[in-house]
């Protein structure tokens, strides 16, 4: 059994890298461009807080007030919208004047309906936080222009050490009140663009399953129909030709059903279900060209969705082995790690894998990812190959 994988080394990660020292930042000296650009942020303070101020006590205020009355939530919803404009703007001045790179947070989901998009708009955090931004800006906005001002005119010694610390000032309040809300925002980015992948692969399995109903079993079928009524009609009229007929068609309803089993096995196979991930994957690998050694060990099932992820994962990994790895033999193995379930193919073929190679690794990790997923590919030119694949584990629901 192969040992489990760290995180790091699954994201692929090296292990050198969480020790690596953050570089210096730049000298920079007391009048240079850096100083210049924080005194402008300082002195457009004054402007841009009056706006926030103005803008999330009005908005605030009046949709707050009305909201006894069918317009006041909506107003606030509206409110709520633009400030998170505002706070793109209020971005891009500290990115452009103090350097400070904080990254735009996702936008809000695309609920159905009126009061879909109501409710989400009313519970949006980086739009409340916005507000907050704006409402203590004004003091603030009022001191720094203040300080800066003065400054340029009769504290001119010390105007490079007040506008650095005014500035710090600044960008810790753009980095806590605008940024994105760390790695819950990001990944609910992720899961968003993850999203359309799942949608587009259960897309292309339907017009999969659909074609292969079309073309195979119910032409089939029809065929059959066709030679059952004209045997029908030369039941009394020549007999041994209508019994050859009946004949012929049994033979295709064995065809039909054999085609209806395949295309059964393609959506969800019946061992999966009724003997688990063991048997499934025993079965799956007697299909591979080259032998294959699978080790299954868990103590429990896990849920039907992962379990069928599971499945499917390593049968797409055996098709690559049989069409593409040139290999001698293969192993499969199958474990659980705390909260991930982990499946490993290995094959002693010429390597040289890659996610862009044109096998359909791509397109995996892509369906991986999109439910948490993670795809690791280790195929040096000469070989041998190891593809491990994570999958959130979820137990399966007692009873």
């Amino acid at each position: 059994m192969s040992a489990d994988l760290h995180p790091a080394e699954s994201a692929g990660t090296s292990s050198t890298a969480g020790s690596a020292v953050a570089p210096r930042p730049p000298k920079r000296t007391a009048y240079g461009k850096e100083t210049w650009k924080e005194i402008v942020f300082l002195l457009s303070n004054l402007v841009t807080s009056l706006v926030g101020f103005v803008y999330a006590v009005v908005s605030v205020v009046l949709g707050v007030g009305l909201s006894i009355t069918v317009v006041g939530l909506p107003l606030l919803a509206l409110g709520l919208g633009g400030a998170r404009l505002i706070g793109r703007s209020e971005r891009g001045r500290a990115r452009a004047l103090l350097g400070v790179e904080v990254a735009e947070p996702s936008r809000l989901p695309k609920p159905g309906g009126f009061f879909g998009w109501l409710w989400t708009s009313l519970k949006d955090p980086v739009a409340w936080r916005t507000q907050l931004y704006g409402l203590i800006r004004l003091p603030w906005g009022i001191v720094t222009f203040t300080v800066a001002l003065v400054s340029l005119i009769v504290l001119w010694p010390v105007l490079p050490f007040l506008s650095r610390g005014l500035a710090n000032a600044d960008r810790g309040m753009v980095r806590g009140l605008l940024s994105p809300s760390d790695e819950l925002e990001r990944r609910i980015a992720e899961l968003e663009s993850d999203r359309g992948v799942v949608v587009d692969t259960a897309a292309a399995d339907l017009r999969r399953i659909e074609r292969d109903l079309h073309d195979g079993a119910q032409a089939r079928l029809v065929a059959l129909a066709m030679g059952l009524g004209l045997a029908k009609e030369k039941l009394l009229d020549d007999p041994e030709t209508a019994a050859a007929m009946v004949d012929e068609a049994h033979g295709e309803v064995k065809l039909a059903l054999q085609e209806l089993r395949d295309l059964a096995r393609g959506i969800h196979p019946a061992v999966l279900t009724d003997r688990g991930l063991s048997a499934a994957l025993s079965s799956v690998s007697a299909r591979c060209t080259v032998p294959v050694k699978v080790t299954v060990d868990l103590t429990e099932r896990p849920a039907e969705a992962i379990e069928g992820i599971a499945y499917f994962t390593v049968s797409e990994l055996l098709q690559n082995v049989s069409k593409h790895s040139r290999a001698r033999s293969a192993s499969v193995d199958v474990w659980r790690t705390e909260d991930r379930l982990l499946l490993q193919v290995r094959d002693d073929g010429t390597g040289g894998a890659r996610l862009d190679g044109g096998t359909g690794l791509a397109g995996l990790a892509e369906r991986l990812g999109a439910v948490d997923g993670l795809l690791v590919l280790d195929s040096p030119e000469g070989g041998p190959t190891t593809i491990t694949a994570e999958l959130p584990w979820r137990s399966r629901p007692s009873g």
